[in-house]
């Protein structure tokens, strides 16, 4: 069974459905304003169609490449009706993220060349990150891997506690150090003990500030290199946490990630309690960086593998 594997595909999309609820009813209500007495796409609703989507967080730069894809369909089709607007602006979207790195995956395995897998998890204090790791330590656990997390995040105490806690709750071991310790030195202790223990996977959560991009880039480097010491190929993946409900502050954070260190993947969280689910398109088409994970609620299984026919099918879901 793959990775992820583990959860019926009809409770997924439960789960994505309910989860996007809120933005859904949004967009569908923002639509209806948009082509209120009109019978076909003309300028004055694609003008609104415009503002539709950049008040939904899809962001300025991908509702503007949506808009000319709608110009085009209008220009080559003649006549193209409001009633159809729906459906062309699902496939528009799907059509975009498929030219983007955003791939879907109804299952991830590990790869077998390797062991362990090594995640190193980034992202601002306050977006899930924690949160987010415990549920991948969960999820990998589930699905029979044996799994190491690193409280690399030194600077503050919560932090440290609140991993060992979800460590407590999962049933994985947490390897940390003193308060003020180097982050590196951690990082490496967790991945000598992996090796040592057979590990398959190992999450190293890392300090959520931005304040000092320099700081940042160098300690984020220090702890790659140490890494490497010990296993060549580490890390494997270099994980973005955002928090979607935020919308466009979500896009500033990707980009001074993304300014200082090599982002691999994205998960984007609590879209469950958003209208700002758009987001997650223009994240992916701006950075070009698969979103691999979305958050979708407090339970374990709520955080999926994202999957780019699914979301943008649920997000245009008539329930009429």
């Amino acid at each position: 069974m793959g990775f992820f594997g583990l959860f019926s595909k009809k409770k997924q999309q439960e789960t994505l459905d309910r989860g996007l609820e809120k933005t859904k009813t949004s967009v569908f209500d923002k639509l209806a304003r948009a082509v209120a007495g009109k019978s076909k796409v003309d300028d004055d609703v694609l003008d609104n169609l415009e503002e539709v989507l950049i008040t939904s967080d899809v962001g300025v730069d991908t509702t503007l490449k949506i808009i000319s894809r709608i110009e085009e369909r209008v220009a080559r089709d003649k006549y193209v009706s409001t009633s159809e607007l729906n459906n062309i602006l699902r496939e528009e979207i799907a059509a975009l993220l498929a030219e983007n790195n955003t791939t879907d995956m109804d299952e991830w395995d590990l790869p077998t060349d390797h062991r362990p897998y090594v995640i190193l998890v980034v992202g601002v204090n306050g977006v899930g990150k924690t949160t987010t790791i415990g549920k991948l330590a969960w999820q990998f656990k589930e699905a029979g891997k044996k799994v190491y997390l690193g409280a690399a995040d030194t600077f503050r105490a919560a932090a440290v506690e609140q991993l060992c806690i979800w460590g407590e709750r999962v049933g994985v071991p947490v390897v940390k150090q003193q308060m003020g310790s180097d982050p590196a030195s951690v990082a490496f202790d967790t991945l000598q003990s992996a090796v040592a223990n057979g590990a398959d996977v190992v999450i190293i959560d890392t300090a959520g500030r931005l304040h000092n991009k320099v700081g940042l880039m160098n300690e984020l480097k220090k702890i790659k290199d140490v890494m490497k010491k010990v296993l060549p190929t580490a890390p494997d993946e270099v994980l973005l946490v955002l928090d979607g409900s935020t919308g466009q502050n979500a896009f500033e954070q990707a980009r001074q990630f993304a300014a200082v260190t090599q982002i691999t993947s994205l998960a984007i969280t609590k879209l469950d309690g958003t209208a700002k689910g758009g987001v997650v398109i223009g994240i992916s088409d701006q950075l070009k960086v698969p979103v691999k994970y979305i958050g979708l609620g407090e339970g374990m299984t709520d955080l999926q593998l994202f999957n780019k026919r699914d979301f943008v099918d649920s997000l245009f879901k008539s329930d009429k």
